[in-house]
């Protein structure tokens, strides 16, 4: 009853609107800033090399930088202060990177690239780790699917919103707007619900330790690892497919550029999907949502080999169908599995490693795709059906499992 008042507390002091608008600001701010430096230094720097070393830079470092940043967001007793110190670091490291093309050694402007994207997770997992303090349990689900709703915003507005100010006020113009975003998410971040008193107790155990606790929960709970795993490949076939979009834009659509409109496509059927899922809460647990996901973006991602113009974008809307729903099936499962004092950690690794899995994607298919598109998408649907697979490879190795425990007895 006690947990019950707490909760009952905490929403009426911290909306589940609040924390969604602040979500929303952060995630659409991320997802432009990555283009948006892109542009920037290839306006700058004059160079597509140095404009995708400076995007590889400020990615790449995500999978270092959000275990770490998990496990200080466990031991914080005001997570939320320390999540809105992380967009402030993030949203300076791109104003150092903006102030320093042009005027800085490139070597440099990477380094802060690097130590920038470190803390990335704090936009993606770093945020959808609190949800569980702000809602009733019974309420999760739902909370879950909106949460999911707002990388589907971000990742159709932020890529937008880039072009469109880069094109109308320049690139610099629009790595300033991504700034502005993420500065709107400051106040929602600060406000976050402290933990319950029990919570905030000093933690014994050193940082590296709780590292390896939290790697240890990843890999030995099956629902858990199952989960990790499928996402994370399904996400190698994602970077594959966007590898894919200027090709299949110039070559299907007409113009390298219209190639956004697949990725928009992609967006739009994804929110669709988990609006829908919000308003009808589906009967199918998590866990079968997972797979079952992977195998409609590995059936989108073979439409995608005929390359006619209507049946390419039927199969990228296809394929947000089953990202959405997948996304906020990993999530539920991340919220049930999770031990509450690793509970940020778990999200924000899970976040790495998707990162690496969508970028390892992308780079694998890149030398595929010049030489043959459909071989490229075929290439994708395969890895999209391993994703399918490898959620049955994994056998039951969970932790703290009853069933181990006596069979060990």
């Amino acid at each position: 009853m006690s947990y019950l008042r707490n909760v009952l507390l905490m929403e009426k002091r911290y909306s589940l609107r609040l924390y969604l608008a602040g979500a929303v600001a952060a995630r659409t701010g991320d997802e432009m800033s990555g283009p948006a430096l892109m542009l920037t230094g290839f306006a700058l720097a004059g160079s597509p090399t140095d404009a995708s070393s400076l995007l590889a830079g400020i990615t790449i470092s995500a999978a270092v930088g959000g275990p770490v940043l998990g496990a200080l967001l466990d031991r914080a007793g005001r997570p939320g202060r320390l999540l809105a110190m992380a967009l402030v670091l993030y949203a300076a490291g791109l104003g150092m990177i903006l102030l320093g093309l042009g005027r800085m050694p490139f070597a440099v402007i990477i380094l802060i690239a690097v130590v920038t994207g470190l803390l990335g997770p704090a936009l993606s997992g770093g945020w959808t780790a609190q949800l569980p303090r702000m809602v009733l349990r019974d309420h999760l689900p739902r909370a879950n699917t909106l949460d999911a709703m707002t990388f589907n915003v971000a990742s159709l507005a932020g890529p937008a919103l880039a072009g469109g100010v880069a094109e109308a006020l320049g690139a610099p113009t629009a790595v300033v707007v991504s700034l502005g975003l993420i500065a709107l998410a400051l106040p929602a971040a600060w406000m976050l619900p402290a933990r319950p008193g029990r919570a905030r107790s000093a933690r014994t155990t050193s940082l590296i330790s709780e590292l390896a606790a939290g790697m240890r929960v990843i890999v030995g709970r099956q629902a858990l690892a199952r989960a990790t795993l499928t996402s994370v490949v399904s996400c190698v076939a994602q970077g594959m497919l966007t590898a894919c979009i200027p090709l299949l834009g110039e070559r299907v659509l007409g113009g390298a550029g219209r190639g956004a409109v697949l990725l928009s496509c992609v967006a739009i059927s994804a929110l669709v999907a988990n609006a829908v899922l919000a308003r009808f809460p589906p009967s199918a647990a998590p866990d079968t949502i997972i797979w079952a996901s992977a195998l409609v973006q590995a059936a989108a991602l073979a439409l995608a080999t005929w390359r006619q113009p209507v049946v390419l974008i039927v199969a990228v809307l296809i394929a947000g169908i089953g990202e959405g729903p997948q996304l906020a099936a990993l999530f539920a499962i991340r919220h049930r599995e999770a031990p509450e004092h690793l509970r940020a950690q778990i999200f924000t690794t899970g976040a790495s490693f998707k990162f690496t899995g969508f970028a390892l994607g992308a780079a694998v298919v890149g030398p595929v795709v010049t030489r043959s598109i459909p071989g490229a998408l075929a290439l994708a649907a395969s890895t999209a059906v391993l994703a399918a697979l490898a959620f049955f490879a994994i056998r039951s190795t969970t932790v703290n499992s009853s069933e181990d425990r006596a069979m060990s007895s």
